[in-house]
C-alpha cells in the first residue's frame, strides 16, 4: 500500500504542515474531530461489551485485553490533532466515513481539495 503522506496533494501549499488554520476552522475541526472520535469510541465500547459477554474461560480475558491494547493505539495514531496533520486525519475519517463532508463545511476549499482527494486516494488505493 502507498503511504498517503507521500503524495504530493497539498494544492496551493508546499506541505501540509505550511496551511494556516483560521479561528473558525479550528472550532469547526475540534467539533468534527471530537465527534468522529466519541462516535468510534463508542463503537468500540459496544464491540468489548459484545465479545466481553462471550468469555467462557480465563484466557479469553487476555484476549479481549490485547484486542483492546491494538485497537488504542489504532485509534492514537489515527486521531491526531495536530493542525499539521489535521488534513491527513480528516482525509481519512472522511474515507472511512466517520466524519462527513457536512461537518468539515467552513473548510477554505484548499482544505476541503486536499481532505477529499486523500479520502479518494485511499479508497482507489485499497480497491488497487
Amino acid at each position: 500500500m502507498s503511504s498517503p503522506s507521500q503524495s504530493p496533494i497539498h494544492y496551493g501549499y508546499a506541505s501540509a504542515s505550511d496551511m494556516t488554520w483560521s479561528r473558525s476552522e479550528k472550532t469547526i475541526a475540534r467539533k468534527a474531530f471530537d465527534a468522529a472520535l466519541k462516535r468510534e469510541l463508542h463503537e468500540l465500547m459496544q464491540e468489548a461489551k459484545e465479545i466481553a459477554g462471550q468469555i467462557k474461560q480465563p484466557s479469553d480475558l487476555w484476549d479481549l485485553q490485547e484486542y483492546l491494547t491494538q485497537r488504542r493505539k489504532e485509534i492514537d495514531r489515527k486521531y491526531d490533532y495536530r493542525y499539521s496533520h489535521l488534513t491527513q486525519v480528516f482525509g481519512r475519517l472522511l474515507y472511512e466515513t466517520r466524519v462527513s463532508e457536512e461537518e468539515l463545511r467552513g473548510f477554505s476549499k484548499d482544505k476541503l481539495k486536499t481532505i477529499r482527494s486523500l479520502a479518494k486516494f485511499l479508497a482507489e488505493d485499497r480497491a488497487a
